[in-house]
Order: structure tokens, then C-alpha cells, then sequence
């Protein structure tokens, strides 16, 4: 897998990201360079201060967060350990690699993430094929709970335990030591998974991947990192040797550069213990690799660069480039990205609002900054432009930059901005003790390839009440503007056409608008919360407990129903679902829904307020938003913590009585979806997108993509129509689940949804529970993509039924899918090197009767799509015709199972299994028995699941081919 987090800076604006191929170094037109900003020099401890094993607290005047235990083996290895009980009786294992993609050689380009594929094909003690097994066997799930990702500058390595039992930590921590030192690499097993690596490439080469590509060449002139895409040259991946990647392995994989976390419920001493006695021995073989020389930041005054990428969004960038900090975190580093991060809050609260506006300029803008893989610091503005708008884009984006380094931010948007991220940062101290595990192990390792230190919630909220206690605009100014210096700016427009003029038209375009003066920011006006009170309190009727499941059921004199599961699962966080109405159930068939568009519902604010105002009034309390449609309920979805819930259910009451149906929001929209369909037709994933839900339900509309003519001829009123009855007339359903009481719980209801005009229960009819399926077909349904020629994708599907058609079977059918996942993975990928990620799937309605399928779905050469569907036939009949053994059949539950477990420790799961249970009961039952129903699956059950459903004359099978192939 190839990991691209710190290739936001680049993919912002609209950029979709993905992974990899080099891009030639590109020559742009400039203007005449002007005198740049000089930033102040911070002073500190560099990065290549720090020696072989050791830490970067050592160097810094940042304290570590205690919980951790910090230690370094004789041979440089470092290792950090932690208990943490949340989920209870699992752990979290990362190997870290300080090396990645830029310390390949010419002739290496992509081998360090060939060689982390290697890492799971064969080792001196675990033979090929047989690592994912065991792991397996031991409950983790590959790709879930096993996995591992490829930088530019880093490699690392995931085990997520379901388990802390003694075999499941020694078998993770021997099958580390195996990746970390013991691979065998032979060429045998290279040239099995080389296909696996070429589909990986296939699949995440997008337009938006390409747009992201160009535009960090652009931005690194003539350093490495744009000519070392982790994924590397296609023609390499082709041919390359096992003694290559071997190479790589003996140079850069080696004691001193790697990092063991261990987090979870597990003895800490014992944990050490294991950890010397596994890696202890551990030595380098030959000579140590080097690291690399990315070259020095180009030098050069205001610049253009045009991409054409059919396909692409139309998009705007503006960035400033100097030399990197390279410093060891340290409090003076951090208080100086703190300030900064800060004036940025301000930045694109600014460009939000004019995104929001009646006419905006763009359809969304943002600006962000921070160090790139050690070779350039970049502070970039940018925005998605609506199609052929790329010069108001740019005109807004120069405008806002250029007043926020003369004016600066207001004190009073500062305010805002520390009242805002302080909300975050206390509800993340109170929720330190219920952290989960691992994403303190992730935690961790993103501290490791920037030399930080890692620090507690609690320790992150006193440094920042320290910095801002008195903080003003007029030092925070300082910092701002600092950020704009060094050279530039680079301007990159991306288009899915080419531009009249070319890049001189572009940089002309930009050198007029220095003639155009930029005002100070205004002031906002005084606006107050209006929806503080919707009545009089809500009467309880009826309550009843569910003990089994330490739940409550509630209903109001209103009749709206409350469910309540207070937990401690979290500290400090609540969710929140609330159900109304009968969602797609209620709404036409023959007609194209409009809930494409509903993301306008929240962004049109309320009658009262708008959603800029709303954001503002509330400042300092967490809350969210979210509209959603189910089959059975139209919802309202948010996020809290114990002190704002009363705040989160006037929010949610506000957006079921009052919503503000703002235009713009709609407009806003709507501009977007209008260039989808050329974005969607360039990839597989995007057809399959597209077309797979109305595909799957015989054309009914309700599941259909809207065309072109439809996104065009939409408005306000089809929204309106379809969700303004459910949410303001309809009954009610509010789920809460959470860091709360039952009592709170009831009160902070009573006085919003409880406090409301009593509403209708209409049950939808028996007729409306029927959704069509494409009947069984020997010949393929055909799409095409307008893509790569050598990309391709399958979705195979054989119906089976609803959820309580038959409760058991399903999970029959369900463990089914899990043994046709391992097939898959063995043959598919494993042996042929087909495929990188194939997926199997099962779906049952607890909605619609008699509604429930088995899919396969991959990417695949074209010309491999016919033995490909051979392959999968041959499997399913093999599933008809023979049992699976015992250790399959363990494979396929044990994982899924333990997923389950680990699911219902947190309160999302118990949101879902709860919504719709108290008019459902049956939904309880099901929830109640899905981890023995899971288990007591036998062999002889997935045979005869297989025979009843897996026949060939019963799946229907969609291609999407390159369009010049197809014809």
C-alpha cells in the first residue's frame, strides 16, 4: 500500500490522491523575480543531530507524555510501549522503517513498496503464502487488521490484535522480526506478486492522482521527491529483480533505523521482555544505505504551470516554497505552528464564507503550509474553480492572501478561532484515559519521520492555554506574514482543457491583479443562537429497559421514541442519530432521487441563521450535522460530548422544524456535480460508482446516478420535496448512545424533539417493501471508462435474500462471502498476481423482502478479464461441490468475529444496531445473536449456501472495459 497523508499539502483544492508515476521535470514561465519575504531563522536542534537510537525528546525541551516507556536495544532498534485497556484484551503492533521511496536508486524506482509487498510472500520461518494464514487463524483480518504502507521517506508495518493472549502477541512480534530481517525474496515469489504491484498502480492512477503529481514537480523543481513516486516506474515494476529489492532490504532495513510500538492491554514489563529476546540479535547485513540528497529549493519570483488532465476538476493553486525547518520539535517550533495554525483558522474561515456566498467565486477554497519530505516548506492557498472560472479562483485566492498579509487577522477572529480549537483540544484531554489503541500506536509513528515528540491531550491543552492566554492578533500577524516568504508564488491552474494563451496568460492574469487594492476585513454582525427553546419540556409516557444490552427505551407524550445506551467506551463523547420517516421507502421509483444534492440540506443553514452565522454563535461547543437517507428513515446524524449535548439536540430540532433551504447552498452543489460525470468516466471505480446501485436495483431511480441533463435541470424544490415532509411532519426516532446518563439523556430530549407538536406514524405498506434486482444473465452487462487502455474491473453478484427471511442462513451466507474473500486472495492475487485487492461481499435487507447478494468485485487487466471470470466460477463450484476444511472455515469466522467484538466496544456500532429496534425487535434479537450464529457455522453449512446460491446460471456479471477495447 502506498501512504500519501503528507501529500495533502499537494492534493487540496479538489485533488484526489493516489499513488504514483514520475512525471519529467517541467519548464515554466516566470516573471521577473522580485526581493522575497526573508522568515525569521528558528534555532534549535536539527533533525541529523539525532544519533542512531535515539529519541527525539532527548534533544528537545518537550517532556514525552509519561504513559509511554521509551527504550533503545544495543543493536540501535528503538522500541515504545503502553498500556491502554481500550478496547479491552487487544494490542496494536507497528514496525517502523526509517526508508521509503527516496532512497532507491535510478534503477530502483518503486522497489522499496515492492519489497513491503515482500514482506508478506516467504521468510526464513514462514514459508510463502502462509504469513496471512497464520494471522488469520489468530483472528486478524487481512488488510483490517493486517497491513503495511510505503512513503516517500518511511515504511511501516500494522498488526492489529484481537487478542493479547500469549501465542497472538509471540506469532505477531516472530512474523515482525521475520519482515524486519528474515525475508527470503526469491524470484519466484517477485515474479508471482509483480502483477499484484502492477494493479495496484493501475487502480490509483486517476486523474486527480496525475493533476497531484504535476503539481509537486512543479513545486519540487529539480529536487528528488517528485522523481521518487513510491510506486515508482511502471517499465521497472515490469522487470525488476529479486536482487534489487534485496539490495534495498540489506542497506535500509537495519536495526538503527527501525521503530517496534507495542500499545494495548498487555504487561508492560512482559512486553519489553519480548520485545529484547525477539529483536535483540537482530544485525545489519553489509554496508548501511545512505540518505539521500533532495536537492536544493528552486529560486524563482512569480511562475505559472498549466496541467491538462482530462478528467480533471478545474482547480487553482497559489504556493510559496523556501527551505524547510529541519528541526527537532521543540517548544519554540511549536509555538511558532501553533500561531500559524491559528492565523490559518482564520484564513479559511475567510475563504469559506466566500465560497458561501450567493455568486461564489469558487465552489471551495483552502490554505494550508507545513515542511514536505525534508525538502521544501510550503504555504499554498487553493480552491476547486467552478468549469472555466479559474481566473475568479485565482482573483479571490491573490485577493484573501494578499489582504491577510497586510492587515492580518482581527483580534476578534482570533477569539474565534482559540475558542474553536480549544473546544477540541479539552474534549480530547477528557477523553485521554479511553484513547483507543490503535490510534495511539498510529499516534506514535507520525511522530517518528519529523523528530517530534509525542505528548498528551492533557499536556497539548496546558501548552496551548499557556500560548494563548492573552495571545493578540498583533503577534500572530507577525507569524503570518513570515509564512508568505521565500519564493513564488507558483501558480498551477489544473483543467480538463486547455486554457487560451497558455501559461503566459496565466502568469499575465496574475500579474494584473496586483493593481487591484484589497480592503481590511470586515467585522461580523451581532447575531444570538435562536433555537435555545422549541416549548415546553416533552412528557414521558413510557419508559422500558432493555437490561440484557443496558438500554433504555423512551417514548414522549409526543410520540417520539428515545433510545438510550449510556457507555464508557469513550470518555467525552456522545452520538447521536436521529430517524425520521420512512426514508427511500416513502420515495418514487420512477423518478430520480435528489438526494445527490443533500449535502446542501446543512450547508443552507436554518430559517433563522445561516450556517456561517450558526458556526460563529456557536463557537466553543462541539457539535455536528448530517443529513442521511436509510432505506427506512430519513436521519440527522451528530457528534458531542457530554456538556454540549443539550446544544447538539437544538441543532438537530433546528435542521427537523426549521431548515433554511439557502439557494447558494443548492447552487453550490449542484455546480460541482455538474463536471462528476467527467471525472467518474475516467476510471473503473468511477463507473462502477456511477452505475453499479441503479444497476443493482433493475434501473429503479431511487438508486440511480443522475445524468448530466438531470444535475442540470435540478433545483431546490426536488430536495425540498423530498425530505422537507419526512423531517418536519413524520414520526420521530432519536438514538443516543454515549459518555452520558439516561436521565440527561431524557431531559436535554424533552426539551427539544419531546417539545415538539405530537406527529404521525405512517408505516410504510408491504408493497413499498419490494426492490427490484437484475435477473440472472449469461451475457455480461458492459460499461466502459475512458481511462487507461490496460484498466479494467468486474462485479460479479448472486442473489440471495433479506436478513430475516431466514436469521441463520444469512450468516451462513455471510460466512460464505468470508471463505470466497480467502479464495479470492489465494488464487487471484496469491498465485495468478491477477489482482491487488480483490473482494468478496455479502448484503441482507432488514428492509427490503427477499433483497440480499454475494459479489465479487476487482481490478484486472483487460485482457485478463475472461480467466479471471473463469477463476471465479471455478471457485464457486468448488465451494458447491466440497466442504472447506476446518482451518478454512476458522480463517474466515475467527476474523470476522473478532471484528464484530471489537466493533461493539464502540458507540457507533450500538447507534446502528439500535436504530429502528423499538418498533423492529426483531433487530434486537439479531444483534443479540450474530456472535453465535457466526460460530456455530459448520462446513457443511457453507456447502450447502454455495449450492443453493453460487450456481452459474444464477450471478449477473458487470465489465467495464476501456472504451477503445470495447468497441
Amino acid at each position: 500500500m502506498i501512504s500519501a497523508s503528507r501529500l495533502a499539502l499537494v492534493a487540496a483544492a479538489g485533488f484526489s490522491l493516489a499513488a504514483c508515476s514520475h512525471v519529467p521535470r517541467p519548464s515554466l514561465p516566470s516573471l521577473k523575480r522580485e526581493p522575497a519575504i526573508e522568515a525569521p531563522a528558528l534555532s534549535g536542534p536539527r533533525k541529523e543531530d539525532l544519533k542512531p537510537g535515539q529519541w527525539a525528546q532527548a534533544l528537545s525541551d518537550i517532556a514525552p507524555d509519561p504513559a509511554w516507556r521509551f527504550g533503545v536495544l544495543p543493536n540501535g532498534m528503538r522500541y515504545a510501549i503502553r498500556k491502554n485497556a481500550t478496547p479491552p484484551a487487544q494490542a496494536s503492533l507497528r514496525l517502523w522503517i526509517d526508508a521509503g521511496s527516496l532512497m532507491e536508486a535510478d534503477d530502483q524506482q518503486g522497489l522499496a513498496h515492492f519489497l513491503e509487498h515482500m514482506a508478506f510472500n516467504g521468510s526464513k520461518n514462514v514459508p510463502e503464502g502462509e504469513m496471512i494464514k497464520i494471522l488469520e487463524r489468530h483472528g486478524l483480518a487481512f488488510g483490517a487488521d493486517t497491513n503495511a504502507q510505503t512513503s516517500f521517506d518511511e515504511t511501516s508495518y500494522q498488526l492489529d490484535l484481537p487478542k493479547t493472549d500469549a501465542d497472538t502477541v509471540d506469532t505477531s512480534l516472530m512474523l515482525l522480526r521475520e519482515a524486519a530481517s528474515e525475508l527470503t525474496i526469491t524470484q519466484d515469489a517477485v515474479d508471482r506478486e509483480r502483477g499484484v504491484v502492477l494493479s495496484e498502480e493501475r487502480a490509483r492512477d486517476t486523474p486527480g492522482y496525475r493533476v497531484a503529481i504535476k503539481t509537486l514537480s512543479a513545486q519540487m523543481d529539480g529536487q528528488l521527491p517528485p522523481k521518487r513516486i513510491p510506486i515508482g516506474k511502471t517499465e521497472i515494476l515490469k522487470n525488476a529483480s529479486a536482487q534489487r529489492i534485496r539490495d534495498f532490504y540489506e542497506a535500509y532495513y537495519r536495526p538503527e533505523r527501525a521503530v517496534l510500538v507495542a500499545v494495548g492491554d498487555f504487561d508492560v514489563d512482559a512486553m519489553e521482555a519480548k520485545i529484547k529476546a525477539k529483536f535483540g540479535d537482530w544485525a545489519g547485513k553489509g554496508q548501511p544505505g545512505k540518505n539521500p540528497d533532495v536537492g536544493a529549493v528552486a529560486k524563482r519570483g512569480p511562475t505559472a504551470k498549466l496541467i491538462v488532465e482530462a478528467g480533471a476538476p478545474w482547480s487553482v493553486q497559489m504556493t510559496w516554497t523556501r527551505k524547510p525547518d529541519g528541526l527537532v520539535e521543540t517548544k519554540a517550533l511549536d509555538e511558532r505552528d501553533m500561531l500559524e495554525n491559528l492565523a490559518f483558522a482564520v484564513l479559511n474561515r475567510r475563504l469559506q464564507a466566500l465560497g458561501r456566498l450567493a455568486e461564489p467565486p469558487f465552489i471551495a477554497g483552502g490554505a494550508f503550509k507545513g515542511d514536505q519530505y525534508g525538502a521544501v516548506r510550503v504555504t499554498t492557498l487553493g480552491a476547486t474553480a467552478q468549469p472555466g472560472q479559474w481566473q475568479d479562483a485565482m482573483r479571490a485566492l491573490d485577493a484573501e492572501q494578499r489582504r491577510a498579509a497586510q492587515y492580518g487577522v482581527r483580534q476578534d477572529e482570533l477569539d474565534r478561532e482559540i475558542a474553536s480549537l480549544r473546544a477540541g483540544l479539552a474534549a480530547a484531554a477528557a477523553g485521554e484515559a479511553t484513547q483507543r489503541t490503535p490510534a495511539l500506536a498510529n499516534q506514535l509513528v507520525d511522530t517518528l519521520g519529523d523528530a517530534e515528540v509525542i505528548t498528551s491531550p492533557s499536556q497539548n491543552l496546558a501548552f496551548f492555554d499557556a500560548l494563548t492566554k492573552g495571545l493578540t492578533a498583533e503577534r500572530v500577524n507577525a507569524v503570518l506574514k513570515s509564512s508568505f516568504a521565500g519564493s513564488g508564488p507558483l501558480v498551477v491552474i489544473a483543467a480538463p482543457s486547455n486554457i487560451e494563451g497558455g501559461e503566459p496568460a496565466i502568469l499575465k492574469a496574475y500579474e494584473d491583479l496586483k493593481a487591484q487594492p484589497v480592503t481590511p476585513p470586515a467585522a461580523p454582525g451581532v447575531t444570538v443562537w435562536p433555537y435555545s427553546s422549541f416549548g415546553p419540556s416533552g412528557k414521558v409516557v413510557e419508559q422500558k429497559e432493555v437490561s440484557d444490552l443496558d438500554t433504555v427505551f423512551v417514548r414522549f407524550e409526543n410520540g417520539v421514541r428515545l433510545t438510550v445506551k449510556p457507555t464508557k467506551f469513550r470518555d467525552s463523547q456522545v452520538v447521536v442519530k436521529v430517524r425520521a420517516g420512512n426514508g427511500l421507502l416513502d420515495m418514487p421509483s420512477d423518478k430520480q432521487s435528489p438526494l445527490w444534492s443533500g449535502s446542501a440540506f446543512i450547508e443552507g443553514g436554518l430559517k433563522q441563521i445561516s450556517a456561517q452565522d450558526m458556526e460563529r454563535v456557536l463557537t466553543g461547543k462541539i457539535w455536528n450535522a448530517q443529513l442521511g437517507v436509510e432505506d427506512d428513515a430519513f436521519t440527522l446524524n451528530g457528534r458531542t460530548r457530554p456538556e454540549d449535548l443539550s446544544t447538539e439536540l437544538q441543532v438537530l430540532a433546528a435542521f427537523a422544524t426549521e431548515p433554511g433551504w439557502r439557494p447558494e447552498a443548492f447552487n453550490r452543489v449542484k455546480t460541482s456535480y455538474g463536471t462528476l460525470h467527467d471525472q467518474l468516466q475516467s476510471t473503473t471505480g468511477g463507473v462502477l460508482g456511477r452505475d453499479l446501485g441503479g444497476l443493482m436495483h433493475g434501473g429503479d431511480q431511487r438508486w440511480t446516478f443522475p445524468s448530466r441533463e438531470q444535475i442540470a435541470n435540478a433545483s431546490l424544490d426536488d430536495l425540498k420535496t423530498a425530505v422537507a415532509n419526512p423531517l418536519t411532519k413524520d414520526d420521530i426516532e432519536v438514538v443516543i448512545v454515549g459518555d452520558t446518563t439516561v436521565d440527561k439523556a431524557i431531559a436535554a430530549v424533552a426539551d427539544t424533539f419531546g417539545a415538539l407538536p405530537a406527529r404521525a406514524e405512517l408505516a410504510a405498506s408491504d408493497a413499498a417493501r419490494q426492490a427490484p434486482f437484475p435477473a440472472p444473465s449469461a451475457t455480461p452487462i458492459v460499461r466502459t471508462h475512458k481511462g487507461r487502455a490496460d484498466q479494467a474491473a468486474l462485479f460479479m453478484a448472486w442473489r440471495t435474500d433479506d436478513l430475516f427471511s431466514n436469521l441463520q442462513r444469512s450468516r451462513d451466507v455471510s460466512v460464505l462471502g468470508q471463505v470466497l474473500q480467502l479464495r479470492l486472495i489465494d488464487e487471484l492475487r496469491e498465485k495468478q498476481g491477477a489482482t491487488y485487492s480483490p473482494n468478496a461481499s455479502s448484503t441482507a435487507s432488514v428492509v427490503f423482502k427477499n433483497w440480499g447478494y454475494l459479489a465479487v468485485s476487482l481490478e484486472v487487466p483487460p485482457e485478463k478479464l475472461d480467466s479471471v471470470v473463469a477463476s471465479i466460477r471455478e471457485i464457486a463450484a468448488d465451494l458447491r461441490d466440497k466442504p472447506v476444511t476446518e482451518d478454512e472455515l476458522e480463517r474466515a469466522k475467527k476474523p470476522r468475529i473478532d471484528q464484530i467484538e471489537k466493533a461493539r466496544v464502540t458507540n457507533e456500532y450500538w447507534v446502528g444496531a439500535l436504530s429502528g429496534a423499538q418498533t423492529d425487535p426483531r433487530l434486537l434479537d439479531a444483534t443479540r445473536s450474530v456472535l453465535a450464529g457466526l460460530a456455530r457455522v459448520t462446513p457443511a453449512d457453507v456447502q450447502k449456501a454455495a449450492k443453493t446460491y453460487l450456481a452459474d446460471d444464477k450471478s449477473w456479471l458487470l465489465l467495464v472495459k476501456p472504451e477503445a477495447a470495447a468497441k
